[in-house]
């Protein structure tokens, strides 16, 4: 139905969009500044790698023990960031990223700088898109379930008073793991689909340029919102190909994009304040 390069392009801001909306989970619905996703993302990929060639298991076998164990590290990894909070946060999720890049880069059984390779999927590409667009559509549907779960609201609570959450019984460390435990999982899977789809991943691939990236993507399209990570993996995720002349200056370019949106539409372009969404309320409410 689409061509190779088109195909290409949608699995990889269909995986995009799964990691999106995996780090607005911590940083959109739980409040936790994260600028170490990439980490999360690499762990799932790096499991699904070292499971398919070392161990020899299925692509169905090695998606729910990928999205298993980077629950669980994780979870683990939020450990040290739950006592401190908002700039001190961001610099222990900083290096986090880097230490999990480093580990991927020097330790021989990670492939080293080689990267790992010959990972095979066991359908074409076209299945894949489905699969990947697939998985989209659950993380959408999970998305929505956990907003208006109780779950949600306790999340929405420490976001807007963590003390005051704490004063009203919620368990915060409780829910601060449970954040990064679902926002990890998901990330694990988008991990998991890139590893099978590129067929060859390298510590690079996961570095902390990607992790503001996928930071970029969320604020630029309204975090805190579903509407808005979405659209801002799509928007963000066919800019490479729209301005390939440019893109070595990438990691400028959205640094760039995140403090122009911080300053001057801090809600996203679609976020529950923004521009645009004001606008559409109060031309509804003249009709």
């Amino acid at each position: 139905m689409f061509g190779g390069y088109t195909l290409t392009v949608a699995i990889n801001i269909g995986i995009y969009i799964i990691l999106a909306i995996s780090l607005n989970v911590i940083t959109g619905y739980a409040g936790q500044i994260s600028l170490g996703h990439a980490a999360f993302w690499g762990i799932g990929a790096y499991c699904s790698a070292l499971l398919a060639t070392k161990a020899g298991l299925p692509f169905w076998v090695v998606l729910p023990l990928t999205i298993a164990l980077t629950t669980l590290i994780g979870s683990l990894l939020a450990i040290p960031c739950l006592r401190v909070r908002e700039d001190f946060l961001a610099i222990t999720t900083i290096g986090i990223n880097f230490v999990v890049q480093a580990v991927f880069l020097y330790v021989p059984f990670f492939g080293g700088a080689m990267g790992i390779g010959g990972i095979q999927a066991p359908f074409g590409m076209s299945s894949f898109f489905w699969i990947t667009w697939g998985f989209v559509l659950l993380c959408v549907v999970l998305d929505r379930w956990l907003v208006r779960s109780w779950i949600g609201l306790a999340l929405e609570s420490i976001r807007e008073d963590e003390t005051a959450a704490a004063i009203s019984g919620i368990d915060v460390v409780k829910f601060k793991v449970l954040a990064f435990a679902i926002g990890s999982g998901l990330a694990g899977l988008a991990g998991h689909l890139y590893a099978y789809f590129m067929t060859f991943i390298s510590a690079d691939d996961f570095g902390f340029p990607q992790s503001i990236v996928i930071l970029s993507m969320i604020v630029f399209g309204g975090i805190g919102t579903l509407r808005g990570p979405v659209l801002g993996a799509i928007i963000l995720g066919l800019a490479p190909e729209l301005f390939r002349p440019i893109m070595e200056y990438r990691t400028l370019i959205y640094g760039a994009l995140l403090i122009f949106m911080m300053r001057f539409q801090p809600g996203g372009i679609l976020g529950e304040e923004s521009l645009i969404l004001r606008t559409f309320r109060g031309v509804r409410q003249r009709a």
